[in-house]
Order: C-alpha cells, then sequence, then structure tokens
C-alpha cells in the first residue's frame, strides 16, 4: 500500500468539500483532475475498459450528474407580471443542475463496520475515510453499506476504490502551498468547489455553507455526511436571471451567452 502522509492529530478537524451547485457548469474537469491524479500518484492506478469502445467502463472517484428541472405546475401560479413569455417555441422554461458526487466522509461511514477486514477506515485525525488496499478482499460490503453509491470497485485491481481527498496531496510540503488541496478543488474553472475543515465554526467553508444554507444529503439516514452542497439560488423562472450573483460572475451575467459563453471565448484563446 502507498504509503499516506498523516498530519499532527488533532481530532475534532473535519476536512470535506463544499459544492456550489448554482456555479457547477457540468465540464467534467474535476473528474479528469481526480482521474489523471489518482492514476499518477495514489495506489494503483484506476483501470479502464474499451474506453474509445462502444461499452466503455472504468473507475472513478468522482462523477457528475446531469439534470434538467422544470418548474412544478402545482407550485403555485406564475409571476405577477402575467404569464411567462413564449422563451422556447411553447415549451415550459427549464434549467440545467450539475451534481457532483464523491465520497462524503460521513462521521458515522456505514461502510466502516461492515468491513470484514478492517480496509475501511476514518481517521481520527482529520476525520478522512480511506480504503487500505492490501487489505480489502474486494467483497463490496462497502459499497452495498454506501447510502450515496460512492464506493467503486476496481474491476483489475480486484480492491473497493473511494475519494481520498486528496491526502498525498494535501500535506505534501514539497508542493507550493496553493496546490495543496484537492485536484478536483484546484482544477474547476468555475470555482464551484470549496475545501477546508467543517469542523471549525470559524473557516471559510463553515462560513460558506451558513451564508448560503448548505445543505447535508440524506440527514435522515444517520451517516452525517462532512460534505455540504449550496443550493442552487432561487430565480425568476421568466427572466431567467439570478437574483444573487457569486461577485466573480458580475462581469460576465450580461453577456449574451452568459457564463458558458464567456468560458467558450475565454478557452477559444488558448
Amino acid at each position: 500500500m502507498t504509503m499516506l502522509p498523516r498530519p499532527e492529530d488533532r481530532s475534532g478537524r473535519k476536512l470535506g468539500l463544499v459544492i456550489d451547485l448554482d456555479t457547477c457548469v457540468g465540464c467534467h474537469a474535476c473528474v479528469i483532475a481526480c482521474k489523471g491524479w489518482n492514476d499518477q500518484a495514489y495506489g494503483a492506478p484506476l483501470s479502464d475498459s474499451d474506453p474509445y469502445g462502444d461499452a466503455p467502463s472504468g473507475s472513478f472517484l468522482n462523477r457528475v450528474h446531469s439534470y434538467e428541472v422544470a418548474p412544478d405546475p402545482q407550485a403555485g401560479p406564475g409571476p405577477p407580471s402575467g404569464p411567462p413569455p413564449d422563451l422556447r417555441g411553447g415549451q415550459t422554461p427549464t434549467r440545467h443542475v450539475h451534481f457532483p458526487k464523491s465520497c462524503l466522509h460521513c462521521d458515522d461511514a456505514p461502510c466502516v463496520p461492515v468491513c470484514p477486514t478492517g480496509a475501511s477506515y476514518k481517521r481520527a485525525e482529520d476525520g478522512i475515510v480511506l480504503v487500505n488496499e492490501d487489505a480489502c478482499i474486494g467483497c463490496g460490503l462497502c459499497a452495498w453499506a454506501c447510502p450515496y453509491g460512492a464506493r467503486e470497485m476496481d474491476p483489475s485491481a480486484g480492491v473497493m476504490k473511494k475519494c481520498t481527498l486528496c491526502v498525498d496531496r494535501i500535506y505534501n510540503e514539497t508542493l507550493p502551498e496553493e496546490d495543496r488541496e484537492p485536484a478536483c478543488v484546484r482544477t474547476c474553472p468555475a470555482k464551484a468547489r470549496h475545501f477546508g475543515d467543517l469542523g471549525d465554526p470559524g473557516s471559510a467553508v463553515s462560513q460558506l455553507v451558513e451564508d448560503r444554507g448548505g445543505v447535508a444529503l440524506m440527514p435522515e439516514l444517520g451517516a452525517a455526511p462532512v460534505n455540504r452542497y449550496l443550493p442552487p439560488r432561487e430565480r425568476d423562472t421568466w427572466a431567467g436571471e439570478t437574483d444573487v450573483l457569486a461577485p466573480w460572475l458580475e462581469p460576465v451575467a450580461e453577456e449574451p451567452q452568459g457564463f458558458l459563453g464567456w468560458l467558450d471565448r475565454t478557452l477559444g484563446k488558448l
């Protein structure tokens, strides 16, 4: 097993991610960065099968699911100004929500007690849930127990793999300080991913959760996930405008194609 860096034991820390569903554009840069970093660093490479064929498959520690959401016609009447304009040839205006998913590093991680060999464990010093691949027998019980579908069986290695919050980056003193964060966070072009200590109420990520009403996924299941999601901001359904914009988006918000148009033009200049 690759030796993973361990910080000074400061129990009570809860390192995790805060993901902004309002800002994520579904570009999958986080998926590619995660795959690339974990292929080169932690553990064995993540396998791929027939990547350019008709039925590609492989192991990913981070995935992005995209949904098209339409207003609920039972939610109430339209805006006071009258019926919505015909924006899409008579179709109901919709919006897209991109939902990144990886291990949530739960406080009461159900994947840990079911592991028959103790390969799955949660670190006391920072709350990160990891897998000792040398001890994993590939039984899949942890994947069965995880209510979020965040475990991945690597068919080539025959062991379970998962997000490590890039422990080999965040404590790596040979890296520049700005690179000591998970690869997905460092790479996100929309700044939709944030990393920090969610056990510290004064941390930047905790303040962000407080300010934006961040939520835990399915808290009723009792797993107590550490990661938080920031819900999409309220929008004027008919005008298609956001009530409150993150400051860094303001310069491009008024462009005809919005942020995606600006991103396309920016990448085109590279």
